[in-house]
């Protein structure tokens, strides 16, 4: 089907919120922080509703209490501000709160460097749910991705009322680049389900899927319960009662269950290759232009783009195993997604491209994969 273009120079910050705003959500609330204040200009300007809170804290207290009634709220932060939201991050997951934040690296440790891009979240994103409970995360790495997987973000935190991550960095959110508007797809816009039974309410009776229904605070025809202290189905606080422990592991296995649903890879691969460069973020731009020139040059590699980072969906593994040699470019000073998936004892052929305060240039990757 072909389109006429309409090419624009626009950044990827202009295309999330857009992508947010046509999907449905309805609500920003956020404090500015370096290098995420183009997310936070463009939603004062495109969001029905738009709060500025007084700190991150505050922002996902209000957050969630805004979810609680039904509205589809948005956020955007880097580690300073993230590392802030972590306790109320956990009390909207045992909630079940529908969120989206979008989680912009920039370089560490502390307040770091506010305008150097990095990709050094990775672990705390991993790690944030005390007791080791995954949260949705969908990472970017091309300005369709921005306008997609911020569309699939809000998707997955209305379908499995959970907060999602929408992992990025600030070279995609801050760049300006050349883009033809008329590749977007047309998005939908989503809506929460509500509970429409005519008995009895049960606030976290699960469905087949490990999702319970959804009814806003404040329903006049029930009952609605929620808190995020452990408690069972019907919203009541109970300590160590199977059913109450019971709730609670449900949580994971929903996230996990449903990983299929929410699955995003790009894979390029290259008949009788065997060497394979795995990357995330903003370096997939690196990577993809490492292995066309590689090609060009007569050499035999594939690519694989990881865009759902956790849960770690087991494709990627069913992937890498196929091959001899396998590059991982990271913005980051220990390889963090590699040791992710391998632990403290990494393969001799994992190799690892590694960069701490500047972004990754494709001739590095190139190096790595024919050495």
């Amino acid at each position: 089907m072909t389109h006429s273009p309409r090419v624009a120079l626009i950044d990827g910050s202009r295309l999330i919120i857009e992508a947010l705003v046509q999907s449905g959500a309805d609500t920003f609330i956020g404090y500015p922080i370096t290098p995420s204040n183009l997310l936070f200009q463009y939603a004062s300007e495109r969001f029905p509703r738009m709060l500025g809170a007084p700190d991150e804290i505050t922002t996902l207290q209000w957050m969630s209490g805004a979810a609680a009634t039904g509205l589809l709220t948005v956020t955007a932060t880097s580690f300073p501000g993230f590392a802030l939201m972590v306790e109320s991050i956990n009390m909207a997951f045992m909630m079940e709160l529908p969120m989206v934040i979008i989680l912009a690296q920039r370089l560490g440790p502390a307040t770091g460097t506010a305008t150097t891009g990095a990709q050094g979240d990775l672990a705390l994103v991993r790690g944030m749910i005390s007791g080791g409970f995954p949260v949705p995360t969908l990472c970017i790495s091309s300005l369709p991705d921005c306008w997609d997987l911020s569309h699939e973000a809000l998707r997955v935190a209305v379908s499995l009322r959970t907060p999602v991550i929408l992992l990025t960095s600030k070279e995609m959110i801050m760049t300006m680049q050349d883009f033809d508007l008329a590749t977007l797809k047309p998005l939908s816009p989503i809506k929460i389900p509500l509970y429409k039974g005519e008995g009895p309410y049960l606030p976290y009776a699960p469905d087949e899927r490990g999702v319970p229904p959804f009814l806003p605070l404040g329903n006049p025809h029930h009952q609605v319960r929620m808190t995020a202290s452990t408690h069972d189905a019907t919203g009541l606080i109970q300590a160590g009662t199977p059913e109450a422990l019971g709730n609670s592991t449900r949580l994971h296995r929903k996230i996990v269950r449903n990983l299929p649903d929410y699955t995003w890879l790009e894979l390029d691969e290259q008949p009788d290759a065997r060497r394979l460069v795995v990357a995330y973020d903003v370096t997939a731009g690196a990577a993809r232009e490492a292995v066309r020139r590689l090609r060009e040059q007569g050499h035999r590699v594939s690519l694989l783009v990881v865009k759902t980072l956790f849960p770690t969906p087991p494709q990627i593994f069913e992937v890498i195993d196929r091959y001899e040699r396998v590059v991982f470019p990271e913005e980051n000073l220990t390889g963090q997604f590699v040791e992710h998936l391998f632990g403290q004892r990494i393969p001799s052929r994992i190799r690892s491209v590694h960069s701490f305060g500047a972004m990754i240039p494709p001739a590095a990757i190139m190096q790595e994969v024919i050495a």
